[in-house]
């Protein structure tokens, strides 16, 4: 089975659309998204619309989380407060009950996805979790693979019983062995922050055992442009750049 995993698709429909026109001819079985499919872009309701049409399942990110918890966008930093308080402006009731209905975690195909970091924080970056930390992670859990988004920056985490290794992610085939435990992080759609501005996703093979990592060039001007035309902070169309 061919398993494509999207996360933090940040309102950039332009994005989205081009990785699901890659995944439509990549012979994937299932999709499944990791949140944070608003904040910073223009068109977040034309994003959830078309994950909801494809019967995409999603998970709470950290930006879903500030649409439904007051208290949590407070502690964000002014530019993602600010395209927070746009967005509310920009989605319909029923996308707001949406939202709402997203769990923070779920298990898709033996697998665990996450936004943040296992077993299911919405808002903790997994740069923040030490060695240790790690290790308890992945003896608590019982899925071999997580996957997660969050920090918008391709890495796989390895645990094989007594080390942990951690390392970027590159376009191509990361193998996986049979017997270690995995973090992934899925990286991108809406807004990568590697220094690379195509659109990324990854696509796991659970017959072959691999992840493939698939990087897409979109129309990043034209989603540039509805970004400043809207009204969000300059500095969301300049860093997809």
């Amino acid at each position: 089975m061919r398993i494509a995993v999207v996360s933090d698709i940040h309102g950039n429909l332009e994005a989205l659309k081009q990785v699901l026109a890659d995944i439509d001819q990549s012979g994937v079985d299932s999709v499944v998204c990791l949140g944070d499919n608003i904040g910073y872009g223009p068109e977040p309701e034309g994003v959830v619309n078309l994950i909801r049409k494809r019967n995409i399942p999603s998970v709470m990110g950290n930006h879903e989380l500030a649409i439904v918890d007051p208290m949590y966008v407070d502690r964000m930093n002014p530019t993602a407060r600010r395209s927070l308080l746009l967005t509310q402006k920009f989605i319909s009731q029923d996308t707001l009950e949406y939202i709402k209905s997203l769990k923070t975690s779920l298990v898709f195909h033996e697998s665990l996805c996450v936004h943040g970091c296992p077993p299911d924080s919405v808002t903790k970056y997994l740069f923040e979790v030490s060695r240790t930390g790690l290790e308890q992670i992945f003896r608590s859990i019982k899925e071999r693979i997580s996957f997660v988004g969050h920090t918008h920056v391709l890495e796989v985490i390895q645990f094989d019983g007594k080390e942990i290794t951690r390392s970027r992610l590159s376009e191509g085939l990361f193998p996986l062995q049979t017997k270690h435990h995995y973090i992934i992080n899925a990286g991108s759609v809406g807004q990568p922050r590697d220094g690379d501005n195509r659109a990324k996703y990854v696509i796991w093979d659970t017959t072959s055992r691999h992840v493939d990592v698939r990087c897409l060039a979109y129309d990043i001007a034209k989603t540039a442009s509805r970004i400043l035309e809207l009204g969000f902070p300059e500095y969301n169309a300049q860093r997809l750049w």
